[in-house]
């Protein structure tokens, strides 16, 4: 019985449409929070007590503000370089001030308090005047705004923090390489450039994340524009691997002096994608990293020494013994040739019209230059011990001969005939 009356009152409440009435939205402040707003002041307060409540919270503002909050946030930040005063910490907190000053933070910071109480004040004189349903709309509208507020300054603060990272970290790998015998200039700056974008993706990421974004179809989408970027450009992915290789791998320095194919000169520059050499007229080369990778590359000034030939012809009259001795002796006496190794000179061939002997000599800290001044101090010292001996430098010489005979290159002509000159003489 009690089962069928209350699915009688059922059948007989009248039906609410789902559209008829909105479902109210859930106010941002919390129920005791409002309650409290609407029931301000407990008591009936007269205009006299409600000016005097205001003054003096303006004054209680005007005192935090402008004296309390500027020497906290001083007092705080002196605090903090003294309890940090140590020598690796003090230069990475200048490092920071050098890149966001810390004198400019500290005035924005106070700025935002100032402002916070500003705000503050505004509200509860709001409530204290009676007028509480605009105290609660504002702070309504605030409670709406200030997450907003937060993840933006949140987000700025991240791209300030990443900013100061990537310079504090270029700081860290530079000294790293400087006190390291395997970690060179343009290695360190591989290592940074990769950190670097890792940090700046991963702030990034967090970023992204903190609006609420899908970063997992960026990434996707990003996968996608990778495979299509890299068959587009294969040929500077190539580089670009071929650069990673070359600067770890180190055949050549920066100020070394190479060959490579049909370019010499000295490094200039590694980067990643290309390397740069100055010739020796003068003239800057830029050549790709695949290309060198897959060339002959001859490095003239890695082992700090670098062996010169010379060649130069006696003449057959001359004791070679005698040649050498004094080639061996003009050369050893020069300052541009190293002593250890000692100079060698060595009968290499019969020339066409000299004996040659080639002349092997070192060079320590290798360059275009020191090679071109030892050959030519070579030159003049040979050319000086060779007269004052009495040993001739021969030049070319070749004897023509010839020999007479029928069809011989010494074939001469043979005279007329009488009958061929007869009628010659009949004319006359």
């Amino acid at each position: 019985m009690v089962r069928s009356e209350s699915v009688a009152t059922l059948l007989a409440a009248p039906a609410t449409s789902p559209t008829s009435s909105p479902t109210p939205t859930p106010s941002p402040i919390p129920a005791p929070v409002a309650e409290l707003l609407a029931e301000w002041p407990p008591i009936a307060w007269g205009f006299e007590e409600r000016a005097a409540v205001s003054a003096g919270l303006l004054v209680l503002v005007v005192v935090l503000g402008l004296y309390v909050a500027p020497l906290t946030i001083q007092r705080l930040r002196e605090t903090y370089r003294e309890r940090l005063a140590t020598e690796p910490v003090d230069g990475m907190v200048a490092e920071v001030d050098g890149t966001v000053p810390l004198a400019q933070t500290t005035y924005y910071v106070v700025r935002t308090v100032q402002l916070a109480l500003v705000a503050a004040a505004s509200l509860t004189l709001l409530v204290v005047w009676g007028l509480t349903g605009v105290a609660l709309t504002a702070l309504e509208l605030f409670v709406e705004v200030v997450p907003r507020l937060l993840q933006l300054l949140f987000s700025i603060g991240l791209v300030v923090a990443a900013y100061v990272a990537v310079d504090l970290l270029e700081e860290f790998v530079d000294r790293i390489a400087r006190g390291s015998d395997r970690l060179d200039e343009h290695q360190g700056e591989i290592v940074f450039r990769v950190l670097q974008v890792v940090l700046l993706v991963s702030a990034g990421l967090v970023v992204l994340t903190i609006w609420d974004v899908n970063a997992g179809g960026l990434l996707v989408g990003a996968g996608f524009l990778g495979i299509v970027v890299g068959m587009a450009a294969r040929q500077t992915l190539g580089s670009l691997l071929a650069g990673f290789v070359l600067m770890f791998s180190k055949p050549f320095e920066v100020g070394d002096w190479i060959e490579v194919n049909d370019q010499e000169g000295v490094v200039t520059d590694i980067t990643i994608v290309n390397t740069r050499l100055e010739n020796f007229d003068g003239e800057y080369v830029v050549m790709p990293n695949d290309v060198i990778s897959n060339s002959t590359i001859v490095n003239r000034t890695r082992k700090g020494r670098l062996r010169v030939r010379l060649e130069v012809g006696v003449d057959y009259g001359v004791d070679p013994d005698r040649a050498v001795e004094v080639a061996t002796d003009a050369v050893t006496e020069l300052e541009e040739v190293m002593s250890v190794p000692r100079p060698q000179v060595v009968p290499t061939a019969f020339g066409d019209s000299a004996v040659l002997l080639e002349l092997r000599f070192w060079i320590d800290k290798p360059s275009s230059r020191r090679r071109w001044r030892a050959k030519a101090a070579v030159i003049q010292a040979i050319h000086g011990a060779f007269q004052e001996a009495g040993i001739e430098i021969p030049y070319p010489q070749r004897t023509l001969s010839g020999r007479r005979g029928p069809g011989g290159p010494g074939r001469t002509r043979e005279p007329p005939a009488e009958s061929e000159a007869a009628p010659e003489s009949a004319e006359d």
